[in-house]
């Protein structure tokens, strides 16, 4: 005669929860964080403005911390979501400002700007302009706030931005 089912022991109860929660954590730690296309265009777009900007010898400083920032990103530094995140609200503020900071009625200038972008030289009126910077500024901060870009920065509070 066979025995009736018994009922689990608790050791056994435990050992069934504890296998599963170590499955459960194994194929979380196999997925890895990917780094999102959009962040890697961000930081291209930031490494080309800071080289040019070294080039030209304008605002050294500022493009030498904006490069250590796009290093810190890549080594997936907590700080540097919070430094990029700093840095394109800053920059949205100044863009959106800057309008209001060049207004001068002493030394207004009607017309349009002559932009020139190295062969290519165009005649834009400055609301074309701050309309441009404006909507870069706000890419800018769509893609540091976006969850993908969050999800590659390591979980644990760390301040140190070069380790």
């Amino acid at each position: 005669m066979k025995p009736k089912n018994t009922p689990k022991s608790d050791l056994d109860a435990l050992d069934s929860t504890a296998q599963s929660i170590e499955s459960e954590t194994q194929l979380q730690g196999a997925t890895k964080p990917v780094l999102a296309k959009r962040l890697i265009a961000l930081m291209v777009f930031f490494t080309v403005i800071s080289i040019s900007g070294l080039i030209a010898k304008q605002g050294v400083l500022f493009c030498i911390l904006t490069l250590l920032m796009v290093l810190a990103v890549f080594g997936r530094q907590r700080s540097a979501l919070y430094l990029l995140r700093l840095y394109t609200l800053s920059q949205l503020a100044l863009v959106s400002l800057l309008p209001v900071f060049l207004y001068d009625p002493d030394n207004l200038v009607v017309g349009p700007t002559q932009v020139d972008l190295g062969l290519l030289q165009l005649t834009l009126p400055d609301w074309i302009i701050f309309s441009v910077l404006i909507s870069l500024a706000l890419l800018q901060v769509w893609v540091s706030f976006d969850a993908k870009v969050k999800a590659w920065f390591k979980p644990r509070m760390n301040f140190n931005i070069m380790s």
